[in-house]
């Protein structure tokens, strides 16, 4: 599958990247570059390729003051479940009263700086079985544990039952911990690392950090992985903290830079995106080249859904909402990205598809970055096109 490239989206100018961090940390000397399996880049599409028309428009807001918002998922019947990053807690919410009800605490989260209870996912069988999964960092490391909802259950704050583990070992820092999971199209799981700003670990096969992992609900490689016996599935990157499948089932992320670029990537098998020996479009032989990218200030980019035939990125340092429609082939891979909602609702974390043209959109101001406002943290409802 053939990796994708664009003209860049040049906006602003260079500073240092305060999304969740843009310190690099102490790099070690990264291996030379893997060039076995990356697919050679598409055709350039061109600059001047002219904006689609889009809209967003902000229906409603769910629900409010909530704490340190992190992941969310949607629970069959549509509401939706949130964590908080700071509390350790799972909260479900009315998808149409916005009601709260704590579900509990997950043991073993160790929240400081930018760790602690992160992303969550819902199992693809969890009509059957009821299993919520969460990505989170303990005094020792970053982990994926999964646990059982009850949700006949009658006293709030103890509605899950004990996590179990499938994937321990993910190392953690006091930055850049990645954090995303999703279940793709595939019922695999996939989890965003960062490099924990050691940014030797990226490229390092033998780590999880810096990695987009692909496993089984029970944590184990799968096939399809480049190596039978290993979760990584694509390395090289500095901090996912997007994930989403389009149409075609092809997966995308998005990547904070350092300095100068932000990322959105497509994923491609055993693809090496580069990082630390290259930050946005290289060009250099061996690397997989970003989709898009913009300066840090405008964009570091977290959460992504794919709606409407374009995939929508959250910003935090950013504080707004990237359109980049996927129109077009092989050599008119997307139009110009576009940008919605510039501050006007501070630092935005999260967005997931919510069917058709619609999405949540959950804010990220009391994450000690941004500046509460009364009512602040929220997920709000949109419709997109």
């Amino acid at each position: 599958m053939a990796a994708l490239t664009a003209g860049a989206l040049v906006l602003g100018t260079g500073c240092s990247a305060g999304g969740d961090t843009g310190a690099a940390g102490t790099a070690s000397t990264p291996p030379a570059p893997h060039t076995a399996s990356v697919p050679p880049p598409s055709p350039t599409a061109s600059p001047r390729t002219p904006p689609a028309k889009g809209s967003v428009k902000v229906v409603s807001t769910l629900t409010g003051g909530l704490d340190s918002p992190w992941g969310l998922a949607a629970l069959p019947g549509g509401d939706l479940l949130v964590s908080s990053r700071d509390k350790g807690t799972i909260t479900r919410i009315d998808g149409e009263s916005g009601k709260k009800t704590l579900l509990g605490s997950v043991p073993g989260v160790a929240p400081a700086s930018e760790g602690g209870l992160l992303g969550i996912a819902v199992a693809p069988t969890y009509g059957a079985d009821h299993l919520v999964y969460a990505y989170f960092t303990t005094e020792s490391d970053n982990r994926i544990a999964r646990m059982q909802y009850d949700e006949d259950g009658t006293t709030p704050g103890q509605l899950l039952g004990a996590p179990d583990t499938i994937l321990r070992g993910i190392p953690k820092g006091s930055i850049h911990n990645g954090g995303r999971i999703a279940f793709g199209p595939d019922r695999m799981l996939y989890a965003g690392t960062g490099e924990t700003g050691d940014t030797g670990l990226a490229r390092d096969k033998e780590s999880l950090a810096g990695k987009i992992l692909r496993m089984s609900p029970d944590g184990q490689p799968v096939h399809g992985n480049p190596s039978a016996d290993s979760v990584v599935y694509s390395s090289g990157h500095r901090n996912v903290q997007g994930l989403a499948w389009d149409g075609e089932a092809r997966l995308w992320a998005s990547e904070f830079g350092q300095d100068t670029w932000d990322e959105l990537n497509r994923i491609v098998p055993d693809g090496d995106y580069g990082w630390p020996r290259a930050e946005g479009k290289s060009g250099k032989k061996g690397f997989v080249d970003p989709v898009a990218q913009w300066k840090t200030s405008q964009a570091s980019p977290s959460g992504i859904a794919f709606a409407r035939g374009s995939v929508w990125v959250a910003g935090l340092r950013g504080k707004r909402l990237w359109r980049i429609p996927l129109s077009g082939g092989e050599r008119e891979p997307f139009a110009a990205p576009q940008a919605f909602l510039e501050g006007q609702y501070g630092r935005l974390r999260t967005v997931l598809a919510a069917g058709g043209d619609k999405l949540w959109l959950v804010t990220s101001n009391t994450d000690t970055r941004g500046t509460p406002k009364p009512g602040d943290d929220r997920i709000l409802l949109l419709t997109v096109r």
